[in-house]
């Protein structure tokens, strides 16, 4: 299982990134996808989650302004981020649900395994 996070960035308060994460060595489509931030000394929450159905759960920091969205074909998970604040800002990881094929609407970390490595989002003027 490999999970490759990329799109991060610098971008200002109010401004929009999207997020990808490509996965390979397993069928994503098998599994909820989530994505969840961290920053130094804190600990990993959960943004948002996308299960097998297509359905969707949010954090309530980021309901409105987040959207979690899945590729099937292509492997590949997304979050379209707008309204950007300086409480973003973080290092962003993707993760698959701990079992295939179960439908996972929670952003508990301790749902989920298989981090990738990371991207960086920043917000700052």
């Amino acid at each position: 299982v490999q999970l490759v996070e990329s799109g991060g960035g610098l971008v200002q308060p109010g401004g929009s990134l999207k997020l990808s994460c490509a996965a390979s060595g397993f069928t994503s489509s098998n599994y909820s996808m989530g994505w969840f931030r961290q920053t130094p000394g804190k600990e990993r929450e959960g943004v948002a989650v996308i299960d097998l159905a297509g359905v969707t759960t949010y954090a309530d920091s980021v309901k409105g302004r987040f959207t979690v969205s899945r590729d099937n074909a292509k492997n590949t998970l997304y979050l379209q981020m707008t309204d950007l604040k300086p409480d973003d800002t973080a290092m962003y990881y993707c993760s698959t649900g701990l079992q295939p094929r179960t439908n996972y609407r929670t952003v508990l970390p301790q749902h989920f395994a298989n981090w990738g490595q990371g991207t960086q989002v920043t917000v700052s003027s």
